[in-house]
Parts: structure tokens; sequence; C-alpha cells
């Protein structure tokens, strides 16, 4: 097993020592010792922090004018600062508008009527560009806030609400592509490289506006990332959100599938028999592209790219960059849109790569012009002019390139993306590999420098480009305080026409890919830990297309799909020898060990669990009996299991209709999505000696209860705000403990299992509530019991003490109200 020969992250990369840059040897602090032994000068000479600057960053960005001339020390003196902190709150949080009103009327008052160490500035402020004050910016890095007392509470506040899942922390420019991607409720969205999944996160909180509770949006997201360890990260990172719109896969982004029904397609034998669903073929109404990049627009919190830093990372990765775009806009239904984006102020990585993306595209996608959206956001427009650095070369046009160099340096990184001019005579003396052993030659021609200086480039004039380039967005760190950003806008208006001979010829880009995946894995691990290969060959032939797809782009870009049927049947086969031969003992491992999973060798790919519709009806009838679920929800048919063995299934999931369709979409397909996660947690199996004698053997987990909760009828206790306090205090309550005795007598008449205590309001209709306060217990023989964390037990009564004191306060006003017009009336 393994990346056949390929480069790919693996686990043991992650166990292979890295240099430690924070810290000093103990035979170095003892060098640097003085004669008298003192402690103090020792520690002062043993740590030394980054040194935040490089010449070559300096002279390369000056001579692309990324900034004037006139602001280049403004902006190497922000790029020096530490970033400051800012997180998001998560409108899907039931009590985003209760954590918003805290920041604005608590902290933010409190904040600045303190001392914080004689800073004149805010402490705190919301993003003014970022919609409904829902972004806020903290003018302290996270050291600042871990060490200044004044913002402690305000530090603590932002811990628990982040790992409650209220909040996210998030890069202020990382939170700006989503919202140019204009996402509804019944928009199919694409994230081609989502780890670690702050922006997946928006992209479904964007579905999610403005739907009922109880329901779900018609849209969905697939959220996807190349690496294993990076998709673990994506998953925790949205399961705060709790929804049952979401597919996590596994693939490169490049190479990402394309799933369409032929007129010949079978099932799988583990899924059944699948009805024919109502899309033919996956495509999507937004994509976005938020490439693996060089990274030196996040310079400010991660000092270490300084030293780093060279345009070689750039260079490699703009074919990479140049195929995830292809690939998404290939993806992308006519009329939708893309956002591309990096956290890189590199050209070659930025504009170079739009403008080959329009001129590959030949006029159906364009620009689009977002100057006007969210004015409030300082941003510039992208560069039309731009040079190409390579090994101390200045190249202001493809024709300066080195014969011996072009199938690293390619045309389509300069701005006319004009293809090379016949042999020149530079290129004649180059071409016969002299530069190699000729070191007078070498210092004549430049090769060999590193001082761009001495190797000027060979045009006289920078190429200008006739693209709209103004277009895209370029955010730099001294406009707002923040990193930097690039971000382009794609609209298509048209299928992509078929690809010329000179497309095909740097379509596939053989030596850039190359040049990217020798790349030392300590870079890679710093681009994202983005790395090029799979276990999985995608580079099957066409001829088993047997239909043409509505879009016939899907296979205009050079990647193929995975293959189907009879010869997916063959590669199962192929990959089972090829197991057994590796491993001698692969029949052993196979068997169900004790205290260890079974491998898992079934489905179309190895080592992922398959996704199956649970379609146990005497189970889901229970369920639905024991909790009273009204049949208005639609439960039979969304319903799914990642166990193959029906009678020892722990988890049931629900997925929306549209995760449905794409999923039956794929089983006939032929599985070609590699899904690492699908679908909304609901019920669980219960484990316990009590759990396995009550009526129903599953409970509903507290990820799916917020969505099955308007749907239940059975099983519900309502407990007044006293009595719901004691319950979130102890935890376990006994019967006869609970205060208002009532409670406790209804709670006697429950069944064994699973049930659901509402906090009941004075004034308010708990059914009826928009937002009805519940949690999931556990109701024993003698007591119920919370089944949640302690810290969410905390939490929530934090926002209970809260809400009922709010409550307490507006009958106050109520009564002081009807008091002052019935002494009117009386007199």
């Amino acid at each position: 097993m393994g990346g056949r020969g390929r480069s790919r992250t693996q686990r043991k990369h992650f166990r292979q020592s890295r240099e430690n840059v924070w810290k000093r040897s103990k035979s170095d602090d003892s060098a640097n010792a003085t004669p008298d032994g003192d402690a103090g000068n020792i520690r002062n000479q043993g740590w030394e922090p980054f040194a935040t600057q490089n010449p070559a960053f300096d002279e390369y960005y000056k001579e692309q004018e990324i900034v004037s001339a006139d602001e280049w020390d403004t902006f190497i003196e922000y790029l020096r600062k530490p970033l400051p902190a800012a997180f998001r709150i998560n409108s899907s949080s039931q009590f985003y508008e209760d954590i918003r009103s805290q920041l604005e009327n608590d902290f933010l008052k409190s904040l600045q009527a303190e001392d914080t160490d004689g800073n004149d500035m805010e402490a705190i402020k919301p993003l003014p560009w970022y919609p409904d004050n829902l972004a806020w910016q903290s003018n302290f890095s996270r050291n600042e806030l871990r060490k200044n007392q004044t913002l402690a509470r305000f530090h603590e506040f932002l811990k628990l609400e982040n790992e409650i899942g209220n909040i996210t922390r998030q890069e202020a420019v990382s939170m700006v592509p989503p919202l140019f991607l204009d996402v509804r409720p019944d928009h199919f969205v694409l994230d081609m490289c989502a780890a670690p999944g702050s922006k997946t996160f928006q992209l479904l909180e964007m579905i999610y506006k403005l739907v009922e509770p109880g329901t779900l949006p018609s849209g969905m997201v697939i959220a996807n990332d190349l690496d294993v360890q990076r998709c673990n990260l994506l998953i925790h990172q949205t399961k705060r959100i709790c929804t049952a719109n979401l597919i996590v896969t596994n693939h490169e982004a490049q190479h990402f599938p394309s799933c369409h029904l032929h007129k010949k397609h079978s099932c799988d034998s583990q899924i059944g028999n699948v009805r024919e669903p109502d899309i033919r073929q996956l495509q999507f109404d937004r994509v976005l592209c938020d490439v693996p990049c060089s990274g030196d627009g996040t310079l400010r919190k991660a000092p270490d790219i300084w030293r780093k830093w060279n345009t070689g990372n750039g260079n490699g990765l703009h074919g990479l960059q140049v195929q995830i775009a292809m690939r998404g806009v290939a993806l992308l239904k006519v009329g939708g849109r893309m956002i591309y984006s990096t956290c890189s102020m590199n050209p070659v990585e930025n504009e170079a790569v739009v403008a080959e993306v329009l001129r590959r595209c030949g006029g159906s996608i364009e620009l689009v012009d977002v100057s006007t959206q969210l004015p409030q956001l300082v941003r510039r427009p992208g560069l039309k002019k731009w040079k190409v650095r390579d090994r101390g070369l200045l190249l202001a046009s493809c024709n300066d390139v080195p014969k011996y160099r072009r199938s690293v340096i390619t045309p389509g990184m300069f701005p006319s993306g004009n293809m090379f001019a016949e042999t020149s005579e530079h290129d004649r003396d180059t071409e016969t590999g002299e530069h190699c052993e000729n070191g007078d030659s070498n210092s004549e021609n430049g090769l060999q420098s590193t001082d761009a200086s001495v190797a000027p480039s060979n045009s006289l004039e920078v190429e200008v480009s006739e693209l709209p380039l103004e277009r895209c967005m370029r955010i730099v760190p001294h406009d707002q305080n923040s990193g930097a950003f690039f971000i382009a806008v794609f609209h298509k208006v048209s299928s992509l026409p078929a690809p010329s001979a000179n497309e095909k010829k740097y379509t596939s880009l053989p030596e850039e890919t190359n040049c990217i995946s020798t790349q030392p894995q300590e870079h890679m691990n710093e681009v994202k830990e983005y790395s090029v290969g799979d276990d999985i060959d995608l580079t099957g032939g066409t001829d088993q297309i047997s239909e043409p797809t509505p879009d016939a782009e899907l296979l205009d870009t050079g990647i193929y799909d995975a293959p189907l049927d009879a010869d997916l049947n063959k590669m199962n086969q192929e990959n089972e020898k090829e197991e057994t031969e590796a491993s001698p003992d692969v029949e052993t491992n196979a068997e169900m060990v004790k205290g260890k999973r079974k491998l898992q060798i079934q489905g179309r790919w190895r080592g992922v669990d398959p996704v199956i519709f649970y379609k146990d009806d005497t189970v889901v009838g229970k369920i639905m009996e024991f909790y009273g679920i009204r049949d208005s929800f639609p439960i039979k048919g969304h319903l799914i299991t990642r166990n193959d063995d029906m009678n020892h299934v722990k988890r049931i999931y629900y997925v929306s209709n549209s995760v449905k369709e794409v999923l039956e979409l794929n089983f006939l397909a032929g599985q070609q999505l590699k899904i690492a996660s699908v679908g909304l947690k609901m019920f669980e199996r219960q484990s316990s000696k009590e759990g396995t004698s009550a009526p129903c053997l599953f409970r509903i987990s507290s990820e799916g209860l917020p969505l099955i909760l308007p749907h239940t009828t059975k099983q519900i206790l309502y407990a007044p705000p006293v009595d719901f306090k004691h319950l979130l205090q102890n935890k376990v309550v006994k019967f006869s403990d609970f205060i208002d005795p009532d409670v406790g007598e209804k709670a006697t008449q429950l069944m064994l299992g699973c049930c659901v205590v509402f906090l009941s309001r004075e004034n308010h209709d708990s059914q009826e509530d928009a937002r009805p306060i519940a949690i999931g217990c556990w109701r024993g023989r003698t007591n119920i019991a919370v089944m949640v964390t302690t810290i969410d037990c905390q939490e929530l009564l934090g926002r209970v003490s809260m809400l009922l004191s709010t409550d307490d306060a507006e009958q106050s006003k109520v009564n002081q109200k009807n008091g002052s017009e019935n002494l009117n009336v009386a007199a």
C-alpha cells in the first residue's frame, strides 16, 4: 500500500523530527555564557527572535510594485508586527444574538473603560465590513491576550465559546472569500481545498440562513482535502454546526471526480436497489478554490517564513494552482460563480493563474467586478504587469527564459501568456548543457547568481496583460491591520470549449508537476501539507464513457474519471491481490481482533468505511414510535450507516435530501467519491446494561437533537427554571429530588430510555418557542441523568441565567407599565 512512488503526506512524515526554531541547545547556551556564569546573560544570549527580514523578499516585491514606493516602509513595518486576534460568531448557534449582545454591551464598553497598559487603540471592535457585526477583532495578539491581566476575562470568554462552538477563531482576511461567493440556501457548493474548515463553516452557515427550525436547506456543501489528517481536522471543525448537508471527501483537488450517470450503470451489491436520482451529474452552483500557496501573506502569524522565503516556492506551485482552478471551472454550472484565492502576495500564484485560466477558457468565464460590494473592506486592484524570477534572473517575458528552464518557467506565468518564440541565440548557447560545466559562462550569463541586480531582465519592457486583472482584489496588511490575501471572482457564462493543441500541450504540465512533487517534505508541509499523488490512479482512458454528459467540459481538462463498472471490479481484485502479496498475514488481520478495528477492504476505497443506506424498517419503526416522531419528518430513506454489518450498527446518521441525491448518484456512478464523513449523527445505540433493556435501543444524539426536536411528541419532560438549572448543576437528579414535585411525578411516567427535558419559561409556550432550550437526558429507573458534556452544561447554565434575567427585566417593565396604567385609570 502507499503512494506507489508518488509524493504523499503520510503519518510517518508527522513523526519525522524537524528543527525546533524556538529552542537552542544547552551546549549553545554554555558556549555563550560569560566567564562569571551570569545566568541572566545566558538567558539573554540563548534565545533569538526570528529575523523579520529577507533581502530577496524586499527586492522581489519592490520590483513587482505590489505597493507604492512611498508606503513600502509602512508595509514592511506592519508585516513585522504580530497579527491581531480575530474571531467570528457562528450564526448557526442558538445563542449567537446573546453572544453578540454580550460583546457589544459588556466587553466592548468595559474594556474601553479599563486601562489596557496605556494603549490608545480599541481593545476589541467589530470588523466594519463583515455583515451584522458577527466578526470581531482584538487589537492584541494571542500572546498579549494571555499575558494581559486586564483582558483575562475576555480571553476566558473566547476560550470557552470557541470550545463550545459558538465562535470560530479565524484570521480576518480568511473570512472574506465566502462573502463574495453569494451562496444561497438552494446552492450546491464545492470547497476544493477545505481544511482546516473555517471557510467551510461559513459556507454552511450561508446555506442555513433563513431556514426555519427543524427544517433543512435544499442545498449542500462538499468539502474536500487531499490530506487525511487535515480531513480529520476539517471534520472536527464542521461538527460544531451539526449539519446534515455536508459531505467531506478526500481527493486531489485537481482530480476531483465527476459523478454522472451512464446508460449502463450498476448498483453496488452492498447498497441494494437504489432508485435513479433526480440529478444525473454532480455540478456546483458555487466553487471555492482556496488553493495551496507559498503563504507569504501569513508572515505576521508565521514569522519563520521570513528565513525560508524564496521565489521557487511560488513558481513550483503555479502549475498545480492552474490545474485546481481549471478543475473548479469544469465542475461549475453555467451561470455559477467561483472564487480563486490565496494567502500569497506573489503575482505568479495570483494574477498569473487567473490570466492563464481566462486564456484557457476562451471567453466561457469572466472576471466579476465586485468593487462595489463590501464597501468598507479596503482592497486594491490586481496587477496588470509583473516579472518572474528564476535562479537570479528577473524575466519580463517568456522569451527571456533559457530553453533548459522552459519545462519549469512556462509561458502562462507571464502577463501575455504568449508561447515561446523560436530558439534564440541565448537559448542555443545554454541548450547544450554547457551551463552546467563552464563556470565562467554561468557568471557571464548570470545563471547561477542569486542577486537579481547582477542578472537583469533581458527584455527592455515588462509585458502588460490585456485581460481585466484589475478586477481581482489584493488585501495588504497596513490597510486594515490584517494579513495579506488575494481574491478573484469568476462567473461561468457558457460551457468550456474544446482545448486547442497548445492548451493540450500545457494542460498536463508533467514537468511542473514533477517540480512540485520533488519539493522538500518540510516545504510541502508548510504549503498546507499539500502533496501530489493519491493511492488511486485516476488517469484511466475515456473509452468507458458511454454517453456524453450535459456539460462536456468536464472531460476537456485532460483529467479523466475513475474507472467504472467492470473496470472497478477489476481494480478491486487487483488491489486485494496486491494487499495479500504485500502482507502474508492479511487474512489474520482481516478477522476481528480483540481491541483492534477490523481492516476495511470492502467498498470502492481501501481503508474507508462504506456509506450504506440504513433500511431496517423494524428498528426505524420502533424509533419513530418510541419518540413519537411525526410522519411529516422525512426519516425513511434519509438514514445511513458506516457499518456493513446491520446487526451491529452503533451510529445512525441523517442526511438531507440533497446529500441523499448525491449519495445515490455516487453509488450508481461507481462510488467515485472517497467519502471521509457524511451526515448528522442522529441516533446512537445504548451499550450499557440498563440501556439494552430499554424499549428503544437507540438514543437521540446531542448533535441531532436540534433537528428532530420540533418533530418529537413523546419522551418529553418540561422543567421550570429552578429544576432545569438544578439538573444542569448536578447532572443526575432523582425523581424525589426535583424541587417541583410535579416534575418528578411526570418523570416517573416516562418510559425507560432517552428523553428530552425542555426549559419551561414563564410567558413562553415551550412547544411554540422559536428558540426552545432543551437537553437530551436518560430516564433511568430512579433518576434523570444529563447526556451532555460538563463544559456544555457550564455554558448552557450561564446562557439560561442570562436569559432568565432578561425575562425578569422584561416582566418587570410590563408590571411597571401595567401599574402606571392602573394608577391613571384610578385617577
